[in-house]
């Protein structure tokens, strides 16, 4: 069994509303030296890896479900 981290985020090149405005209410609480806020996802899994194909398994989880390619990066780690 092994325990996967994912990691989701805008792509560099997108605008991060939701993360300006995180960075506009720290602002208003007195944060004034936070540059500027990304936000993402975290998804915890569990896989078995019966197949000898974790990795391939969860790349294609990740493009086909938990993130979207065309405007979003992800990444992961492996806990066996």
């Amino acid at each position: 069994m092994a325990k996967v981290n994912v990691y989701v985020t805008l792509k560099p090149s997108l605008l991060d509303a939701q993360g300006k405005v995180v960075q506009g209410a720290l602002e208003n609480l007195g944060y004034s030296n936070v540059e500027s806020v990304r936000m993402g996802k975290y998804i915890q899994l569990e896989l078995a890896d019966t197949n000898g194909k974790l990795e391939q398994d969860i790349d294609d989880i990740c493009r086909k479900l938990l993130s979207n390619p065309v405007i979003e990066d992800y990444r992961y780690e492996i806990e066996k």
